[in-house]
């Protein structure tokens, strides 16, 4: 449900972020014009591609997609939402700062999700892979075969 919100709360954002930066533009100096515009650039392309992988792995049950976005969230996106609240030479607006804020938890909220879902996810398809050793898989209906892990019981 985290990337559901985040998918509808990210162009707010987006859209929020570049409001204010025509308004705080001549306030700027030009190294932080110049930063700013590229953080914003860069951050619109990784979340694209973390949340369509996100998507993509959580509705097909594909592990290496979901890592995907995980590693994502966890290695760029988190560290530049944290960029972007944290530095104050950049001219932060109270109204940008409680964007960012928002953000920054809906991007902390899917790393520690993200890692539960992998872990369960892998645990289940392991056991679904054992259980294929044993018996024929695609005569068996979805309710004949559960694995029972540290998550189901």
């Amino acid at each position: 449900m985290a990337l559901y919100f985040n998918a509808f709360f990210f162009p707010f954002w987006f859209i929020g972020c570049l409001v204010i930066l025509e308004l705080k533009w001549q306030r700027l100096d030009d190294l932080y014009r110049i930063v700013l515009v590229a953080i914003y650039i860069v951050y619109f392309i990784i979340e694209s591609i973390r949340l369509y992988l996100g998507y993509l792995g959580n509705l097909m049950e594909r592990v290496p997609e979901l890592a995907g976005s995980w590693l994502l969230t966890l290695l760029l996106s988190f560290p530049l939402i944290l960029l972007l609240v944290v530095n104050d030479n950049a001219v932060l607006l109270p109204f940008e700062r409680a964007l960012h804020i928002v953000m920054g938890l809906f991007v902390l909220f899917e790393v520690v999700l993200g890692y539960l879902a992998i872990r369960t996810m892998v645990d289940y398809q392991v056991t679904k892979y054992h259980l294929q050793q044993f018996s024929d898989l695609e005569q068996m209906d979805d309710n004949d075969y559960f694995p029972e892990t540290r998550y189901t019981s």
